[in-house]
């Protein structure tokens, strides 16, 4: 488990590290439209307040989102399966509608060039299939290893007979079995808390990977008229993506100081984003090859984690469970309430 944070951290620390490649280094125009023009300094100052309101409107959207599933519902109650079904819509529509479009257009752009392998081959089905196969592998072998390492215990603790009479030999294997039995249920329940420990970092790390990259381009928009819708669709995009992350962090019961944690992490990358944007206004090129190419490979992946880990790890555990098996009205209700986060999260892409 501690080797899994760290390759997580690790992956975090290097995406950050890889941020200032989407920024051009030239200031010169190109023929894909690198210069975002000339704007007057009034202007400029209008954009600036815009961002700075968009910082802290976002920040806030982020926080009460994912805080109001972990705080504000109890895990056991029928209802907190209908905000884990709205939650699994929610990141299902964010992979499907709103990041695989942004990385099929970065990665087919005419920006970069038609010259093998970009041109006709689909780059970005390729790339988001690789993240949806390296989450899989992910999961298995950290599930594989905590379940390796739980057989090994038990197995320590099991007594061992020493003989006896077929009487006492019974007793002592009923006795033994009874114990193995009580003992059985405490790691198991802590290897299923583990798994959704793990699905939930993994989760949260392709959320914020485009959280960053939509507060980028936030930040780096030149236009008032650009700005303001930009602003209204993705604080309600952070507010139902952490309604999303906040339900799977309050089902893996993460100790309080890791939720906090987990929370400001997500909370802080689109301001983070819209920081670095405003920070490299002048200089950015959106459509410089290899922003293209960043961003359209960072957006692929994340679209393979959200949509593998939305269907598998979310979706199919709510309505394969026994509780929805046994009610119509239960199974009804998660229908709904998935169809409904699904449809509200794919409205937003009007927007933004």
């Amino acid at each position: 488990m501690g080797r899994l944070k760290k390759t997580l951290i690790s992956a975090c620390l290097l995406y950050l590290a890889i941020l200032p490649l989407i920024v051009s280094s030239a200031k010169e125009e190109d023929k894909c439209g690198g210069s975002n023009g000339r704007v007057s300094a009034a202007e400029k100052a209008t954009t600036l307040n815009y961002k700075i309101g968009a910082l802290f409107s976002i920040l806030i959207a982020g926080v009460f989102g994912v805080c109001l599933p972990i705080f504000g519902l109890k895990s056991e109650s029928n209802f907190f399966m209908f905000v884990k079904a709205f939650a699994a819509g929610v990141i299902l529509a964010t992979g499907f509608v709103h990041i695989l479009p942004d990385a099929t257009e970065s990665l087919t752009s005419p920006c970069i060039g038609e010259e093998p392998p970009w041109g006709d081959f689909p780059m970005t089905g390729l790339v988001a299939m690789a993240g949806a196969i390296l989450t899989m592998l992910i999961e298995s072998f950290a599930s594989g290893y905590l379940n390796r390492s739980r057989l090994e215990n038990e197995s320590k603790t099991l007594p061992v007979s020493t003989g006896g009479d077929k009487e006492e030999d019974s007793v002592h294997t009923h006795a033994t079995q009874g114990h193995s039995h009580g003992s059985l249920l405490g790691p198991q329940d802590d290897h299923i808390d583990l798994r959704k420990k793990i699905v939930t970092q993994i989760l949260e790390l392709g959320i914020v990977v485009h959280s960053v990259i939509i507060g980028i381009s936030l930040g780096v928009s030149p236009s008032v008229s650009t700005i303001k819708p930009l602003i209204a669709a993705i604080t309600f995009h952070q507010l139902f993506e952490g309604f999303g992350l906040g339900g799977c962090i309050s089902e893996a019961k993460f100790k309080v100081k890791k939720i906090w944690v987990m929370v400001l992490f997500f909370a802080v990358t689109a301001p983070l984003g819209i920081g670095i944007g405003i920070g490299v206004a002048e200089i950015y090129n959106e459509n410089s090859p290899m922003a293209l190419m960043v961003s359209g490979f960072l957006n692929a992946a994340a679209a393979g984690i959200l949509i593998y880990m939305a269907l598998v790890d979310l979706v199919a555990p709510l309505f394969m469970n026994h509780k929805a098996l046994s009610s119509m009205k239960i199974q009804l209700a998660c229908s709904f309430f998935l169809i409904l986060g699904a449809c509200l999260m794919s409205l937003l892409a009007i927007w933004a």
